[in-house]
């Protein structure tokens, strides 16, 4: 086997954290979609459902890949979001006080909400996140002594979003698994305190796969989601919709990460071959009489997806649609997919 040089091994690692900007653009910007065309309420709920779907598939299977489960369940709930983000890129911090009191802390700037972003994510859609997972753990756990109090919101001004896992000494009610102490304030975090990753268990190259995923799961998650919460009509226009808007945006920064360029149908299909790849996915492109045709065989992202729906192909259409827009002027992108909306899918770009 042939080992895979430095130089090359750096440029895809460089590809993969451009698909992780997409990704990750693209889940900011499905809640801000939601915010602005149907209103905070809705934004929240369906934050709300991301976060509870995520945390239940998520968090114990996450608990045993980093070796937590055996620790007590406010410092483990703790120490899991510390290293769970961390592997994504997020910026946080713990502070262990007791087996029975452990902080997190996201400071600013949020990755969550980057950019301008935080300008127009309502406080009741942050507090819906911490709702749907934070909340949950002592569930999960089977300890419902455990709850989480928040003491900042960075969306309400404050400098970051901070709180910790108590273990009371009785069960709490569901109202209570989620207070706010807006008085109180984190301790200071001190690296040196902090848990750190196995080397051995989790080399660079997996730290770096694991980087990329952390974006994608946000969209796959959220898109069955919406499908589900807005219908399949509905949630069909604002995944495409945000993808095409998203696509537009990041055209620059996913064209230099992929070595691509401005041009016609040609550069478009490579471009979208080379984020293809970078995802992870195989595909294969025929050209006849100026028009391109990918055939793209797997969609990985979406394949063990178990309330799938048609409609959330739409995200990739669009995301498609937007990088098209970025390459060049009256670039059309055509998606024909197979039975139930799975791939093949078969992409035609002229």
């Amino acid at each position: 086997m042939t080992a895979v040089q430095p130089e090359a091994q750096q440029a895809e690692w460089q590809r993969w954290r451009s698909v992780a900007d997409l990704y990750h653009a693209c889940f900011t910007g499905l809640i801000l979609t939601v915010v602005t065309r149907r209103g905070s309420a809705d934004a929240a709920e369906f934050v709300f459902r991301v976060f509870r779907r995520q945390q239940q598939e998520r968090f114990l299977p996450g608990l045993d890949k980093l070796g937590l489960r055996h620790l007590p369940p406010a410092v483990a709930a703790a120490q899991y979001h510390y290293l769970s983000n961390w592997i994504g890129g997020v910026h946080v911090e713990y502070m262990f006080e007791s087996d029975r009191k452990a902080w997190i802390r996201y400071p600013v700037p949020r990755w969550i909400w980057k950019g301008t972003a935080i300008c127009g994510v309502p406080g009741e859609v942050s507090r819906a996140m911490l709702r749907g997972w934070h909340a949950n753990n002592g569930v999960a756990l089977g300890d419902l002594r455990l709850g989480f109090v928040c003491t900042k919101q960075s969306v309400d001004g404050q400098d970051g979003l901070e709180g910790y896992y108590c273990e009371y000494d009785h069960p709490l009610e569901p109202e209570q698994r989620l207070v706010f102490a807006r008085h109180l304030e984190a301790p200071l975090f001190d690296p040196a305190n902090a848990p750190a990753l196995p080397v051995a268990t989790w080399p660079k190259p997996r730290l770096q796969k694991a980087y990329r995923n952390y974006a994608m799961e946000y969209v796959r998650t959220a898109a069955p989601v919406m499908v589900q919460l807005f219908g399949p009509e509905d949630a069909g226009y604002l995944l495409r919709l945000t993808g095409k808007l998203i696509g537009m945006q990041y055209f620059d920064d996913v064209a230099q990460a992929l070595a691509a360029h401005h041009g016609g149908a040609r550069e478009c299909a490579a471009l979208l071959m080379s984020l293809l790849a970078a995802e992870g996915d195989v595909a294969e492109v025929r050209e006849s009489s100026g028009r391109f045709e990918i055939s793209q065989q797997s969609w990985k992202l979406m394949d063990d997806v178990g309330d799938y729906h048609p409609a959330c192909a739409g995200v990739l259409h669009g995301l498609f649609e937007g990088l098209a827009a970025g390459c060049g002027r009256h670039i059309a992108v055509d998606l024909a997919t197979a039975a139930g909306g799975r791939p093949p899918f078969v992409w035609s770009i002229a």
